[in-house]
C-alpha cells in the first residue's frame, strides 16, 4: 500500500472546495488518493469527493494530476518490444469484442495484456463474463501475467492489487454511486490502468447511446480526445474508434450466451455487427504494433485468422494457460445455461424502430445477470437473445427477444416481458435506417 503522505491538507476541506467547484491542486489531489488508497481517507469520504468531482467536473490538469495518482499507487509494468497493444471499450450492452479481438491479434504477432474490469452500472464486465468458464482464473500474479504474455501472446486478468490500487477501490465505489459518466473519471480510470500494465499503444472503443455511459456522439469524442491525449502525455500511440451503442452488440446480452457468440465469430459464425468491430479493432492493434504498414493490409491479415482457424486456437491457448477447459469450444454444455426460455413476441407487424439500451442491462440484473451492490454474485446462467436489429422488418407474432431464465423466475420473467415491449423496444409503421456500427475515429 502506497504510504500516508504528511498531514497537511484536510479531507472536508478538500471535498468543499470541490464541491463549490474551485480548482484542486495536483499535490492535494496526490494527497487524497494516496490517503484514501492506504485506508486512512473512508469510502465514504472518497464517495463524496466523487460525487463533487463528478457534478463540478474537472480541467485537463486536474485531470492529469488524478491520472498520475492512480497510476503511481502501484506497480507499472514494462515490456520490450513495440507490438505490446491493448484495447479498451468504454463497454455497453452485449459488448463481449474483447474475447474475440484479442486472440485475432495475437494470433497476428500481438502481444495483448488484457487487465479487465468487472461489471460497472447496466454495462456486463469481462471478468465476470470470461469467469462463466469453469475453472478460469483471472486472479493472477504480475509474474505469472508476464509470463505468460511473453509466452502466448495474450493474456486475460482482473484488476490485482498491484496495479493502480486507487483505482480498483474507486471503481467499485462508482459503481454503486452513480459517478460513472464522467469524462474526466472515466480517463483517469482507465489509463491508470492501461499505462500500469506496460503497452505501448493502445486502441479504444468509444461507444455513446442509450447502453453507453456517454450518451450522445459529442460526448464519446470528447473521451476519445481526453484518452488519446492522455496517451500522448506518456508517449504513447494510440486509435480511438466511436461506435453506436443504441443496441445490443451482437445478439446475445448475458455471460455464458456471450461466451458462446463470442467463439461463434472465432469461428466465422458471429453476427454481423460484432464481427465487423472485432475485425477493424484487431487491424488497428495490428497497424500499431508496425505488423502491417498500412490499414488495408492488417484488415486482410485479421481476417485470415478466422478462416485458417488461429483465433479460435490462441484462444484455446488461453483458456488452457489460465485453468479454463478449452473443450467448452466445441461443447457449450460446459457453461452455466439456464433451461427456461420465454420469447417476447412482435405486438404488430413494422419495423424495429429503437432499443432503450441500458435498461436492458439493468433488465439483466433483475434476472440476477448483474450486481445490485459491489458484493453481489452473478448468475452466469441467465441472458437475452436479441432476434431483431434497428431496421428489421417484424411480422405481428414474430420472435424480437428470448429470456433465458431459471422456473423460479416466473413472475421476475413477466415484469421483464412487459418492460421490454413496453418500455425498451419500438416498433414503427415506417422504414427504419439501419445503425451505422463504426462512424467515427480519433487518433
Amino acid at each position: 500500500m502506497p504510504k500516508k503522505i504528511s498531514n497537511e491538507f484536510n479531507v472536508y476541506t478538500l471535498i468543499d472546495k470541490k464541491k463549490k467547484k474551485e480548482k484542486l491542486s495536483p499535490t492535494e489531489i496526490k494527497w487524497f488518493i494516496e490517503n484514501y488508497t492506504s485506508g486512512v481517507i473512508a469510502d465514504y469520504q472518497m464517495s463524496a469527493m466523487l460525487m463533487a468531482m463528478f457534478i463540478q467536473g474537472m480541467d485537463i490538469q486536474e485531470t492529469a494530476a488524478l491520472t498520475d495518482a492512480m497510476l503511481e499507487s502501484g506497480e507499472q509494468l514494462k515490456f520490450v518490444g513495440k507490438n505490446v497493444i491493448d484495447k479498451h471499450s468504454t463497454g455497453g450492452i452485449g459488448d463481449k469484442a474483447s474475447f474475440i479481438l484479442a486472440p485475432i491479434a495475437a494470433a497476428c504477432g500481438v502481444k495483448v495484456p488484457m487487465i479487465a474490469g468487472r461489471g460497472l452500472g447496466f454495462t456486463g464486465g469481462t471478468v465476470d463474463k470470461i469467469e462463466a468458464i469453469e475453472g478460469f482464473k483471472t486472479a493472477l500474479s504480475l509474474k505469472e501475467f508476464q509470463n505468460l504474455l511473453n509466452k502466448n501472446g495474450l493474456v486475460l486478468i482482473g484488476q490485482t492489487p498491484d496495479i493502480a490500487p486507487a483505482d480498483r477501490k474507486i471503481y467499485a465505489l462508482r459503481d454503486v454511486t452513480a459517478t460513472i459518466d464522467s469524462i474526466p473519471l472515466i480517463t483517469a480510470s482507465i489509463m491508470s490502468k492501461k499505462l500500469a500494465e506496460g503497452a505501448n499503444g493502445m486502441v479504444f472503443d468509444i461507444k455513446y447511446g442509450s447502453g453507453a455511459f456517454m450518451k450522445d456522439k459529442k460526448d464519446a469524442k470528447a473521451l476519445a480526445k481526453s484518452l488519446i491525449a492522455t496517451g500522448k502525455r506518456f508517449k504513447k500511440k494510440g486509435v480511438a474508434l466511436i461506435t453506436d451503442m443504441n443496441q445490443p452488440l451482437g445478439q446475445a446480452v448475458g455471460h455464458s450466451h456471450e461466451i458462446i457468440e463470442s467463439i461463434e465469430t472465432l469461428k466465422g459464425n458471429g453476427p454481423e455487427d460484432l464481427t465487423e468491430l472485432s475485425l477493424e479493432l484487431a487491424a488497428y492493434m495490428v497497424l500499431l504494433a508496425g505488423i502491417d504498414k498500412t490499414i488495408e493490409k492488417a484488415r486482410i491479415r485479421v481476417k485470415k485468422t478466422i478462416t485458417d482457424g488461429s483465433a479460435l486456437e490462441k484462444f484455446k491457448v488461453m483458456l488452457k494457460a489460465q485453468g479454463g477447459n478449452p473443450e467448452v469450444v466445441d461443447d457449450y454444455s460446459l457453461l452455466p445455461i439456464a433451461d427456461e426460455h420465454t420469447t417476447l413476441l412482435a405486438p404488430k407487424s413494422g419495423y424495429v424502430k429503437s432499443f432503450v439500451n441500458d435498461k436492458i442491462g439493468l433488465l439483466l440484473i433483475d434476472l440476477g445477470g448483474g450486481r445490485k451492490s459491489k458484493d453481489d454474485e452473478i448468475d452466469h446462467s441467465v441472458g437475452f437473445v436479441f432476434h431483431k436489429k434497428v431496421g428489421d422488418q417484424v411480422k405481428k407474432g414474430d420472435p424480437i427477444m428470448t429470456i433465458v431464465h431459471h422456473a423460479s423466475q416466473v413472475n421476475v420473467v413477466a415484469k421483464i416481458l412487459e418492460k421490454m415491449n413496453k418500455e425498451v423496444i419500438t416498433l414503427s409503421s415506417q422504414k427504419v435506417k439501419p445503425l451505422k456500427m463504426i462512424v467515427d475515429k480519433v487518433i
